[in-house]
């Protein structure tokens, strides 16, 4: 007896479970993952309660792409007092929620990219920009980049942003697209110290500009720029984004002196500083008020913000000993460290970039370059950019860098970028007059 009634409480609780379920879908199945998207995101599961919900994390199986049971791990002890992740989007903030964080989803039970029905779901700043320039590209008529563009997306990540409704939508992708395969506690201590900007964007229209038009310059490191004489032209702009082994000092001629915006992951700053120190590199430019925006690639980088934050030693495995802040410029400030929201990263893959590598068994290691992620900052920042040093399709012609002059070396198209998907993007948008992108004269001519 004392075995059938949690027997028959159990087939109770699945009967009304199954007949909610039902009911939620009008009588028609969609299948494990459209469920376990519902469960995430309907009210169906809620407990109102003095204006207190609470809504249960999923234990399901996500129809072909499956995450077992072992997959399922790393449960913290007890929910947070949230707000939903429905409410955060809306702007409604008047309901309180407590939500226990989802499983941990791994990347190996996916033989390629899952996609979500929030998948294309987005924060967006409630602050949109002024567009005045009559010139700005966000006047484009092109009518593939409006439709794609997201003028108002949310640019940065900051305290306040992350809570345990937005843990478990963002726990649905991987790097640096979201927090798969990493725990709350990996990441919100570090996020907790990023202080929220004090402006969405990065700039506000220069005095000098009276025609109200924000015009960059976004500097790669190709070696196109080598020879190139467009060092003047280049610090003519109002701002300059520059990024990884930006070497300045001797190449001024051809890529300028002038930095405004610096980005970078820690990987890349930490392997440029020892790699690139022959060619002159020494850290980030040295440029007065330079703001600092970092990819948040992985765990690594959450890891390095922490201890940047802090002006401390990191102890982890990526970097020990490490200490962040001797990377940057001794009048670093933390009010000009910003960092990417995972969201603004995913919607640059998914709406400009979306590469063919995401349904190969490969596809966790996709993403588009740092360089790439830099220009749709400039494109989500300014109103006329121009670019400098990035692939062109004739880059067979140059050298990988713009700093190695002696010897000309082939560039490595590594697996976890698409470099021809980004070749043809940086043609298209330049076509279509969204950017211009700086090709050698003489090539265009065909000589």
């Amino acid at each position: 007896m004392r075995k059938v009634v949690p027997l028959v409480v159990s087939l109770l609780f699945c009967t009304l479970f199954y007949l909610l379920i039902w009911k939620r879908f009008q009588g028609t199945w969609t299948g494990p993952q459209k469920v376990y998207s519902a469960v995430l995101k309907s009210e169906f599961l809620w407990r109102l309660d003095q204006g207190t919900a609470t809504i249960l994390a999923p234990f399901l199986e996500l129809s072909s792409n499956k995450t077992t049971k072992s997959a399922v791990k790393d449960i913290l002890p007890s929910p947070s007092h949230v707000k939903s992740h429905q409410e955060m989007l809306s702007g409604n903030h008047n309901l309180s929620v407590d939500i226990t964080v989802m499983p941990v989803l791994f990347k190996k039970n996916f033989s390629k990219y899952p996609t979500w029905d929030f998948e294309d779901v987005y924060l967006k700043n409630n602050q949109e920009k002024g567009l005045v320039c009559s010139q700005s590209l966000w006047k484009s008529k092109n009518k593939e980049f409006q439709a794609a563009g997201l003028h108002n997306i949310q640019l940065w990540l900051h305290n306040g942003l992350l809570n345990i409704s937005e843990w478990n939508r963002l726990s649905h992708f991987n790097n640096p697209f979201g927090f798969m395969e990493y725990t709350y506690n990996d990441i919100k201590p570090a996020v907790d110290l990023i202080s929220k900007p004090k402006f969405p964007l990065l700039f506000a229209v220069p005095e000098g500009a009276h025609d109200g038009c924000i015009r960059c310059a976004v500097v790669g490191t190709g070696g196109i720029l080598n020879g190139s004489g467009k060092g003047q032209e280049i610090d003519s702009h109002h701002y300059v984004f520059r990024m990884n082994g930006a070497v300045i000092k001797g190449y001024e001629e051809d890529v300028g002196n002038k930095t405004s915006v610096y980005v970078h992951t820690a990987f890349a700053l930490h392997q440029s500083y020892y790699r690139l120190k022959k060619y002159g590199f020494s850290g980030i430019p040295k440029n007065e008020g330079i703001k600092c925006v970092i990819i948040p690639e992985g765990l690594r980088d959450f890891e390095w913000i922490q201890g940047l934050l802090q002006n401390s030693r990191l102890t982890k495995k990526n970097f020990v000993g490490v200490r962040p802040l001797t990377f940057y410029d001794k009048q670093f400030e933390k009010d000009r460290f910003y960092v990417l929201h995972p969201d603004f990263l995913r919607y640059v893959r998914n709406r400009f970039l979306l590469s063919k590598s995401l349904n190969l068994s490969y596809w966790h290691i996709y993403r588009p370059t740092n360089g790439a992620f830099t220009l749709f900052l400039a494109l989500h920042t300014c109103d006329i950019v121009n670019v400098y040093g990035f692939i062109t399709e004739d880059y067979k012609k140059y050298s990988t860098y713009y700093f190695e002059r002696a010897t000309k070396t082939n560039i490595v198209f590594y697996v976890n970028h698409d470099y021809n998907l980004e070749i043809q993007t940086w043609k298209k948008l330049h076509d279509s007059g969204i950017i211009n992108l700086y090709q050698r004269k003489e090539n265009l001519n065909g000589t």
